[in-house]
């Protein structure tokens, strides 16, 4: 991006549309951080915290639970940093770890119970807006947005990767 164009591969600026798509989905990430921080000030809890326990509720609801591991890509925190906020979790009574592989080394995160049922709640709002806006479009529209948005998505992980291989600045190794 060159200020706020979005430029083709050439580095020249796209259409419009293209434009308006990426302003919007800036507000869609700063809008998800006001979320989170309504998360964390209805929890009492930092708003990181709140961020990797929206993960974990996130995950349950795809029935696919996190492992310490997982949750520590999710939220780009090292090991220990990511144990500590466990306990943080653990310790404000919003999370329970559990051993349900096979594997019974593996750890299973999932929020102590009475969070779920108090998450739907908070959650509840932003369901009934947001189903209400995709309501709005057909089907069609819908899966092509998706479809949009997951390749954007895979665009920006590929971006994400060749800018993390640069040396830091100021250094050329």
């Amino acid at each position: 991006m060159e200020g706020n164009r979005v430029q083709d591969e050439q580095g020249g600026p796209l259409g419009a549309e293209a434009t308006r798509l990426m302003l919007g989905l800036r507000a869609y990430a700063a809008d998800y951080t006001e979320l989170t921080r309504h998360l964390a000030d209805w929890l009492g809890v930092h708003a990181g915290d709140a961020a990797a326990l929206a993960e974990i509720l996130w995950a349950e609801d795809r029935d696919d639970p996190l492992t310490p591991a997982r949750l520590a890509r999710r939220v780009h925190l090292s090991s220990g940093a990511t144990s500590a906020l466990l306990n943080r979790l653990e310790r404000a009574g919003l999370l329970v770890r559990t051993r349900e592989a096979s594997d019974r080394r593996v750890v299973t995160l999932r929020s102590a119970p009475a969070v779920a049922v108090e998450a739907r709640a908070f959650f509840a709002p932003l369901g009934r807006h947001v189903g209400a806006a995709l309501g709005a479009h057909p089907a069609a529209e819908v899966a092509a947005a998706a479809d949009l948005l997951e390749a954007v998505h895979r665009a920006m992980a590929d971006a994400a990767a060749e800018v993390a291989a640069l040396p830091p600045r100021g250094r050329a190794d």
